[in-house]
């Protein structure tokens, strides 16, 4: 898919409104539409790449940020792990076999009672 296209790059872009949870220069948080856990926030890069298959080594710091964000929204979200029966779920689908819908690299945070009523 091309970036002139993408769904994702658009909301990053504000053509398309989006529920944010979090916005910096690099990423953008925003709640899934379709929600399959009581939380369930995408953590896109404003960078557009297809999928995780796309990236190559100097991608490897931006990953890095990336999922770091996911950690700290978990925090700031009240669903981090602390101990005993606590935590989130991260998902970052690849391709049509990985059940990829938006051919735009995206992490899932999902948390809450059981959040994996379908895998994300």
């Amino acid at each position: 898919m091309s970036q002139e296209n993408c769904i994702f790059c658009k909301i990053a872009a504000g053509q398309i409104p989006s529920n944010k949870v979090y916005e910096d220069d690099e990423f953008l948080a925003f709640n899934d539409i379709n929600p399959a856990a009581p939380v369930h926030v995408l953590v896109i890069p404003k960078k557009h790449i297809e999928t995780l298959s796309h990236c190559t080594e100097n991608d490897a710091p931006l990953l890095g940020r990336m999922i770091s964000l996911v950690a700290r929204l978990a925090k700031d979200l009240g669903v981090a792990y602390t101990g005993g029966e606590t935590g989130f779920r991260t998902v970052i689908n690849t391709g049509p076999g990985g059940g990829q819908e938006v051919y735009h690299i995206h992490a899932h945070l999902l948390a809450g009672e059981r959040p994996w009523k379908r895998m994300g």
